[in-house]
């Protein structure tokens, strides 16, 4: 089918829509499980009227989307992917290519595609969330320190002022970026001096000051442990483990937005679902501006839409526990007014193997 096509026979099933009474069929999603579907189940699901969509979990990549389309027995209608898989699958086509102009405005009018706050990477995906490497310690490490607690990325690179050890992960992606940040590069030059020798060579430089002092984590979970045992002073994690932990159990950590690396996380329809007309509607209900937002009721994740964060902040408090959230969104004007990068996706794609031989190696040097 060609896209022309496509793009014409599903936004008429929109359309048709709204002259009928609306089917009550399910929707089966693909997400990553834990708290972060249950955020989606109560933001997109509890509150969609036009069918019943159910999560199921997956450990990502697209070897499960890959093998469903191409023996055309496909179960999963919706499925949630990083942005290299965004991109990847959607080339290949695995997924569908959905028209634009069916999806909700920013309350100013704006497109969904231009109320997003990086570019979409193509018309097979709709906007989930933010989430970002970030690091923290906890209230009182540094108390008597003479230069005080940190509050820059330069400071987590600082030993000699900011003494202790680091807990950092065991793949590149956002530490290489992080160093060259804290070595004084701009974010917006970031990638272009990756791109040299010398600049490749400037980043792990600035990881060889914190070598000595690295203690390593693959888990989420690790780096809270690290910090609240005391083994690390500071570390870097996910800003949604580090807010749940705020928010639900009153750990005393402190964050510096600082030097933080934003990631991507997008939805996309697979190809040759038999649901395609039920699975757009629910795209359509996801992706806008209330339930991006409403996301953040349940999870410190934050919405890709611009608006979604308005809508946060003029609700505050905003947490379902009747706190306010924005101190801990990502994406926030406050965490956003300090130096912090957008992952770049297509320079991953490109480089992310080289860089995951190097880091490697650099880690058992």
């Amino acid at each position: 089918m060609s896209k022309h096509l496509l793009a014409t026979t599903l936004a008429s099933a929109v359309i048709g829509a709204a002259l009928a009474v609306p089917a009550h069929a399910d929707v089966t999603v693909a997400s990553w499980g834990g708290a972060y579907t249950m955020s989606q189940q109560k933001a997109y699901a509890d509150t969609w009227s036009e069918g019943t969509a159910k999560f199921v979990n997956y450990n990502g990549g697209l070897g499960e989307v890959r093998t469903q389309v191409e023996s055309g027995n496909v179960t999963w209608d919706i499925v949630d992917v990083l942005p290299h898989e965004a991109r990847v699958g959607c080339d290949e086509g695995l997924f569908e290519e959905l028209p634009r102009d069916v999806f909700t405005k920013a309350p100013d009018g704006s497109s969904m595609d231009d109320d997003i706050m990086v570019s979409v990477p193509n018309d097979c995906v709709v906007p989930q969330i933010f989430w970002s490497y970030v690091p923290f310690y906890q209230e009182g490490t540094f108390d008597g320190n003479a230069a005080g607690n940190p509050k820059t990325i330069a400071d987590f690179f600082d030993v000699a002022n900011f003494p202790g050890k680091r807990g950092i992960h065991t793949w590149g992606n956002a530490l290489v970026e992080m160093a060259l940040m804290a070595d004084g590069v701009a974010p917006g030059d970031v990638y272009s001096v990756l791109d040299t020798a010398e600049g490749m060579d400037r980043a792990f430089a600035k990881l060889d000051t914190i070598k000595d002092h690295a203690v390593f984590w693959s888990s989420g979970a690790k780096p809270l442990e690290l910090i609240t045992s005391g083994e690390v002073s500071m570390a870097l994690a996910y800003n949604g483990r580090i807010g749940a932990a705020m928010l639900s159990e009153g750990a005393p950590f402190v964050i510096n937005w600082d030097g933080q690396v934003l990631e991507e996380e997008w939805l996309a329809m697979l190809k040759g679902t038999p649901n395609a007309d039920e699975a757009l509607k629910f795209l359509i209900h996801a992706s806008a501006p209330e339930q991006q937002a409403g996301q953040a009721k349940w999870i410190t994740y934050a919405p890709m839409r611009a608006s979604g964060i308005d809508l946060i902040q003029a609700g505050e408090p905003w947490f379902n526990t009747g706190v306010n959230i924005m101190p801990l969104m990502p994406n926030a004007p406050e965490a956003l007014s300090q130096m912090h990068l957008f992952a770049n996706p297509d320079w991953w794609a490109d480089n992310g193997d080289s860089i995951s031989e190097r880091f490697t190696a650099w880690m058992g040097q």
